[in-house]
């Protein structure tokens, strides 16, 4: 059974979290969206789908489980924008629902060397660019499942 917290922004899955990210796919434990702001190419974010608020509240189980699927949104990151470094990001001060911020970095591209924030122009893309890059995620995120 899926625990849900009806004032939680990951658990009301409404118009707000689509007008931030894009549905890529579920996974066992997660699921993960395209960002919109895609200054970062890949930028993206893995929610625990229960609500749960830390890493700490996860049975050893579940911590294997979504440690291991964001392990394979890296590789699949890796894999399709060749980046330098990725950011990996668990706030939640503001959204307290488990999720990681995966930001790919180039060494020429935005805010290197410091972190990654939302204090420099967005970039946003046109819908069919949106769709063919959840495309290429979903397919090589899928690829990689499966090789796992």
């Amino acid at each position: 059974m899926t625990t849900k917290d009806p004032n939680c922004f990951y658990c009301r899955d409404d118009q707000r979290r689509k007008d931030l990210m894009i549905e890529i796919m579920k996974l066992k434990s997660s699921t993960l969206y395209l960002f919109r702001d895609q200054k970062n190419r890949g930028r993206c974010v893995l929610k625990f789908n229960d609500h749960k608020v830390d890493l700490s509240q996860l049975t050893d189980d579940e911590y294997r489980l979504f440690s291991n699927e964001l392990r394979m949104v890296s590789k699949t990151l890796m894999t399709l924008f060749h980046p330098d470094k990725i950011n990996y990001a668990i706030y939640g001060d503001l959204v307290p629902h488990l999720h990681v911020h995966i930001v790919p970095k180039r060494k020429d591209g935005p805010q290197w060397g410091a972190p990654f924030s939302d204090s420099v122009p967005q970039k946003i893309l046109s819908d069919e660019e949106y769709r063919s890059l959840v495309s290429e995620i979903r397919e090589e995120l899928t690829r990689q499942l499966s090789n796992a």
